[in-house]
């Protein structure tokens, strides 16, 4: 069973997850699957195409937005952005380890506007350091 760690009222961010964890998504009614881990970057990883068959099985959307650190651009913001503000209920993204789900989330959260520092905190409350992007962070809220 994955570690689902609420970072506010409508986001959760994991370590992998395999097909199995969508029912537990689903208890706590996540409407939106967001696949952040590259096809193939572990041997052990479920495949991403099984992950966004169980989530549709259980009447769930699934995106995929694979990002790295070295390849984590603007696009996989905007991307991120797009997909949270069409989301139609709680959404849960997963990576390796939780970790550039969350900064993403992060970038992306100030992107529309939300406070730095209430993101930093949200995610430090779920275990998570966005400092890597923090600056990044300051930026998109400043509108820049």
């Amino acid at each position: 069973m994955s570690e689902f760690r609420k970072l506010d009222d409508g986001m959760y961010a994991a370590p992998q997850i395999s097909t199995s964890d969508i029912a537990e998504a689903q208890k706590l009614g996540v409407r939106l699957v967001i696949n952040n881990r590259p096809e193939g970057e572990a041997e052990d990883q479920t495949p991403g195409p099984e992950i966004e068959q169980a989530a549709h099985a259980a009447g769930m959307e699934y995106i995929a937005i694979p990002i790295t650190m070295p390849t984590l651009s603007a696009g996989h913001v905007d991307a991120m952005a797009e997909a949270l503000g069409s989301a139609t209920g709680p959404v849960l993204a997963y990576c390796r380890s939780g970790t550039r789900s969350t900064l993403l989330w992060s970038l992306a959260q100030a992107k529309n506007g939300k406070d730095p520092e209430a993101i930093a905190e949200a995610a430090a409350a779920a275990g998570y350091d966005v400092s890597p992007v923090r600056e990044a962070m300051d930026a998109l809220a400043a509108g820049n």
